[in-house]
């Protein structure tokens, strides 16, 4: 290495610490001088039974220049539209968590709130969802695109999300990283400065040291990096009890559709989640052990779906984060930073979203330290965003189910304070952007847009507050004539759209 180029290190490779890189990399086009690498053992295994995505992962994905198609058909990945929220309801209805936005299509006259079509869909006593386009989608498993002459046309005005196997997709990421230095080791040890205790170099196997400006810790649970930096847990366990995962695989109805959304079903002590990949279905039951064992979770799974499962491995939660995200020239970043239960895609949208936060500061400007203010800045957002995303998990218990040891506790005592009375305050005030704080840079957040379907879905929110959001009759008409076009424009697309399985296998079958 030049004496004079600087080095930000990845440790740990899979679909974050792949990503880290790509985005650095891409960061760094104008930089001289910057080497930039992953660091990857060779002997940590991934659990592999599916992984689903925001919408902010196509975004940057098309960012760094990625072919979708080439991305799909590498990965076997698949399309997501939203959640099915299976029996969370007290009732025991199902509802769709839709990700896209049609007050973005339609921009809220003056005074109205931003979500002001939802709110008359709520006063009107219709469902939220069903002024979404990927509901239709959902409902129909359809894809995004039609096909015109043998070509594929876009039918949404949205970004998607995509369900993929993080094993294939870490090594499809690793293929496109052209000038990043792939190092195969084992870190043993930090070197630090004795003074900053800033991280001088890493001690890896084979007597090997790596000499470091910058690290990015993107070793998972491990926590391999930051561990040794003094950071230090702050657990959410309080607030979302369940504890333990059990994944396993099902195969694919040959017979049946491709679904493009996540199935989150409601169980006895928690939930299962569905992620459709291409050739197969990646599940798990996450539960609380204060209401299950593992064994009886196989037993009710094996009950529910009628057929065996073979349980992978059993995987420990705690759920929460760092109270320090980044300590000197170490950060960490995805679930080396924070892990809550697999509800809603956090994981990989809050490393792309704190990757966007680091890169406020250029990669050269990282490399060259110490940025105290940045720093600082950095570490109270990402606690805040992480805050955040705990607070919308457990506000998904909140459909007053009591058939359960498990829902009745989470029932009348497992929804936290806050929330509690933010429920009570939107049956009176309107849910809107208000209510939350943004990110610095309007980077994407779980604000109006995603707690509006969830909690209308629920039964939460009061049809009084929403007709007073669109209360003259103006604003009224208004929203109906919007209403009325985008759910001519969204049926004609959903009618016009592929079916997903039908869009995956053209895929397949393309040289």
């Amino acid at each position: 290495m030049a004496p004079t180029q600087k080095h930000i290190a990845i440790v740990g490779g899979g679909t974050a610490g792949w990503l880290a890189a790509l985005m650095l990399q891409k960061a760094a086009q104008a930089s001289d001088g910057l080497r930039i690498s992953v660091i990857e053992s060779p002997d940590i295994p991934t659990v592999g039974v599916g992984e689903g995505s925001t919408s902010v992962f196509r975004q940057v994905l098309l960012d760094l220049g990625i072919d979708e198609v080439e991305f799909l058909r590498a990965t076997g990945a698949t399309l997501k539209f939203g959640i099915k929220h299976a029996g969370w309801r007290k009732d025991g209805k199902d509802y769709f968590g839709p990700i896209d936005d049609p007050n973005a299509l339609a921009p809220p006259p003056g005074g109205a709130p931003s979500n002001w079509l939802h709110h008359a869909q709520i006063a009107a006593g219709k469902r939220v969802a069903d002024t979404h386009l990927f509901t239709a989608l959902m409902r129909g498993n359809k894809s995004a695109y039609a096909r015109k002459d043998g070509k594929l046309i876009p039918l949404s005005p949205y970004h998607h999300a995509y369900h993929f196997d993080q094993a294939r997709l870490g090594r499809f990421l690793a293929s496109k990283a052209t000038g990043i230095d792939h190092i195969q080791t084992e870190v043993a040890a930090l070197l630090r400065d004795p003074a900053s205790g800033d991280i001088t170099a890493l001690q890896c196997s084979g007597d090997r040291q790596i000499d470091v400006d910058f690290v990015i810790d993107c070793t998972g649970f491990r926590r391999a990096i930051i561990g040794q930096m003094g950071a230090e847990w702050k657990s959410y366990g309080a607030m979302l009890p369940l504890n333990k995962a059990i994944p396993f695989w099902l195969d694919h109805d040959p017979k049946a559709d491709i679904a493009p959304y996540t199935l989150a079903r409601a169980m006895d002590a928690g939930w299962m989640w569905g992620i459709p990949v291409h050739d197969r279905m990646g599940c798990g039951y996450v539960f609380s052990d204060a209401h299950i064992n593992a064994d009886q979770a196989k037993d009710e799974l094996e009950t529910r779906l009628r057929r065996p499962v073979e349980i992978r491995r059993q995987i420990d939660i705690d759920p929460g984060r760092l109270d320090q995200s980044w300590i000197g020239n170490c950060v960490a970043v995805g679930l080396a930073q924070s892990f809550l239960e697999p509800l809603e895609a956090t994981s990989i949208h809050g490393t792309l979203v704190q990757m966007l936060l680091l890169l406020r500061a250029t990669p050269t400007q990282l490399a060259a330290g110490p940025l105290p203010t940045e720093r600082a800045a950095f570490n109270q957002t990402v606690a805040g965003q992480v805050d955040d995303f705990a607070d919308f998990i457990n506000i998904h218990y909140a459909g007053g189910r009591r058939d359960t040891p498990f829902w009745a506790d989470m029932t009348e005592g497992g929804i936290t304070a806050r929330q509690r009375d933010r429920i009570a305050a939107w049956q009176h005030t309107p849910l809107s952007r208000n209510s939350f704080t943004p990110l610095p840079g309007g980077l994407p957040h779980v604000e109006e847009q995603l707690y509006t379907p969830v909690l209308g879905g629920l039964g939460l929110l009061g049809k009084d507050a929403s007709a007073r959001a669109v209360g003259s009759p103006g604003l009224k008409k208004q929203a109906r004539s919007a209403l009325a076009q985008l759910h001519q424009d969204f049926t004609g697309a959903a009618r016009k759209a592929i079916r997903h399985r039908t869009f995956l296998a053209s895929l397949a079958a393309r040289d």
